[in-house]
């Protein structure tokens, strides 16, 4: 289209608040469509996903906006398209609210929802979650979790890999799902599961990606399952595995990318709507605030709507547990707020955080976007600390730049004790309040290590080039300690606890490993035997949290009654809850000998950490380098 219609003007007059969609009953299914500016509209049916020619190719009627048909008798099974004309062009596209699919996302599939649930789905329910600092998240892609072979996956790969018991590595230890449980983490956070365009969902082998790369937000990835052109299994493998991990006692938090899609002019919503759903700067051309070529136009009615309808669809429908939202920044604040409020009419324990920035210029004014400048207006959103992550190992942008753990304490003492504290502003820490972007716990992830970037120990390699192995871990642990121990909620990447890292083939390390071989993205799990020490630690860690609220607090008013600071030298802090507990942070290169003038019972020292005491001590106590110790008072 030369032109671009006045899609405010639409917006007034066409915005739809009907259900749309392939409405599906046993005796019809009535199919319906939003596509004000299309002449015609022609609904094609398919008897399979890969069938040549159309079953029926039926002309749809229009109401305002709406294009619409009824077709008689059960259609379950059967694939559908449709095919707009515009302006004498004509293309076909799936239905962007589709809700299963064929390999690769081309045809959409009209699916009875009741026969994809998988035996036990009635009463599955997610898991109950009182506050977000409760949350104890562990970041996961679903192909690293099973494609490596030191362990006994059948289903390498796979959604059915979650659902597999008893699986080993090579030292027959637990590894799979069991071993995840048993760290005490409350939620899997699953790199984007929907189906996503670049991989090859019928030779899924020949390439990887993380599946940032939206095709289709409704349906789940084909290549995760046994057969992608099955669009019943393709749904029903997916609740399989979040029935499995509710089973274990975990909530699943899908990662949604509703910031861009891959494509722009052959996405099937540019296909459905030329121009209306993509973001423009002033002269007509594509934002990209995203960096990957589009920015999907949020802040549009219907574009507003798809997101909210989709986010409300997948938590129903799938019963997960929360949301993670790519690039945030790109959405605007009315969208989300509107999700929040009838997402948690679903699931009132939903858990809704991401990231607060943008990937480049948008046009979206500032006040409405959904970023860290504006959390206030997000109360029901957390975002990711990136002050938390690079104050304590240093930029991620900057490989050999260290942070507070790995080189530069006695500079960021302070930064330390605001994102212990939450990142909350406190006049006893000398940390501006314009820098300090919430007031509330509820509200921070902490986190050291992500898909994106190095990974933790990768980093400390890099810039602690003189450093031994054993006074990495040493760091890396001291690392995990302010991320389990800090207000807010930890978050970290699967494998960290057993020193994940991605070597590349050419040497160096793999800072961006979207679309690396397997090599370097699974999960190795004999590393769970080799750091045995490391995994328990970070277990240990997790267990403390759990027990003593002080490292759940819920409000700014609590942590600024019950933290008090107390510097130690040389970056050293000492942290009070109350007359409760101490902790001890030895950044330093040597010994540091504390006295917290009573007898304690100590938790975590520089070698383990666990909820029920280790040993006691009376007297001043020895906090080896690049180590805590946490002590309750008697």
């Amino acid at each position: 289209m030369d032109i671009m219609p006045d899609f405010d003007l639409i917006d007034r007059e066409c915005a739809y608040d009907g259900e749309l969609g392939a409405l599906y009953s046993k005796a019809q299914t009535t199919f319906r469509v939003w596509s004000p500016t299309a002449q015609r509209a022609v609904l094609k049916l398919y008897l399979s996903a890969k069938a040549n020619l159309p079953h029926s190719v039926t002309e749809m009627s229009r109401d305002k906006g709406v294009w619409e048909v009824t077709v008689p008798g059960d259609l379950h099974g059967m694939y559908y398209t449709y095919e707009f004309t515009f302006d004498g062009s004509t293309r076909e596209t799936i239905d962007i609210y589709a809700r299963s699919a064929g390999a690769n996302g081309i045809r959409g599939m009209v699916v009875d929802l009741m026969r994809t649930d998988p035996a036990g789905w009635d009463s599955d329910r997610p898991v109950t979650l009182e506050s977000y600092t409760d949350a104890v998240i562990y970041e996961l892609h679903v192909r690293d979790f099973s494609s490596d072979k030191s362990a006994n996956f059948r289903l390498r790969g796979k959604f059915g890999a979650f659902c597999e018991n008893r699986v080993t590595n090579g030292f027959s230890d637990t590894v799979g799902l069991d071993y995840i449980a048993s760290l005490g983490v409350t939620h899997i956070h699953l790199l984007p599961v929907f189906d996503s365009q670049t991989i090859d969902e019928n030779d899924p082998e020949a390439g990887f990606n993380w599946g940032y790369d939206p095709l289709n937000y409704n349906i789940p990835e084909g290549s995760y399952t046994t057969d992608p052109n099955n669009g019943t299994d393709r749904v029903r493998q997916f609740k399989e595995l979040i029935h499995a991990v509710h089973q274990k006692g975990m909530g699943v938090i899908m990662d949604v990318v509703y910031n861009h899609t891959y494509s722009t002019e052959d996405s099937p919503f540019a296909k459905t709507f030329p121009g209306y759903y993509y973001r423009h700067n002033k002269d007509g051309s594509l934002s990209n605030g995203s960096a990957c070529g589009n920015e999907f136009a949020s802040e549009r009615a219907m574009a507003s709507r798809f997101i909210v309808d989709s986010l409300c669809y997948l938590a129903k429908e799938y019963k997960l547990d929360g949301f993670r939202f790519d690039l945030m920044g790109l959405l605007d604040i009315h969208t989300l707020n509107t999700a929040a409020e009838k997402l948690r009419r679903i699931n009132p324990s939903i858990i809704l955080y991401g990231e607060g920035w943008t990937g480049g210029k948008s046009p979206l004014p500032e006040r409405l976007r959904a970023m860290k400048k504006n959390a206030v207006k997000l109360p029901q959103y957390a975002m990711f600390s990136d002050d938390f992550r690079d104050g304590v190992k240093g930029s991620v942008f900057e490989d050999e730049e260290c942070g507070y753990v790995n080189g530069n304490a006695s500079e960021l003492s302070e930064m330390m004790k605001s994102v212990i504290s939450g990142g909350i502003y406190r006049m006893d820490v000398q940390r501006k309040r314009s820098e300090c972007w919430t007031d509330t716990p509820q509200q921070v992830v902490n986190y050291v290590e992500a898909h994106d970037n190095l990974t933790l120990f990768d980093k400390l390699r890099i810039s602690m080039p003189e450093a031994s192995g054993q006074e990495r871990v040493s760091v890396d642990k001291l690392a995990a300690a302010l991320v389990f121990l800090s207000e807010g909620i930890p978050f970290m990447q699967a494998g960290q606890e057993i020193l994940r890292s991605k070597p590349s083939p050419d040497g160096g390390f793999v800072h961006d490993s979207y679309n690396s071989p397997d090599s370097v993205n699974s999960i190795k799990w004999n590393d769970v035997t080799i750091h045995r020490s490391v995994m328990e630690y970070y277990r240990g860690l997790i267990a403390i949290r759990k027990r003593f609220p002080e490292f759940r607090l819920r409000t700014a008013h609590d942590i600024r009654s019950r933290l008090e600071y107390e510097d130690l030298g040389g970056g050293a802090l000492a942290v009070h809850y109350g007359d409760r507990l101490i902790l001890v942070i030895n950044p330093g290169e040597t010994v540091l000998k504390y006295d917290p003038g009573r007898s304690a019972e100590i938790y975590a020292d520089s070698k383990k950490a666990d909820a029920q005491p280790l040993y006691r001590t009376k007297g001043a106590f020895a906090v080896k380098p690049h180590s805590i110790m946490l002590a309750g008072l008697n």
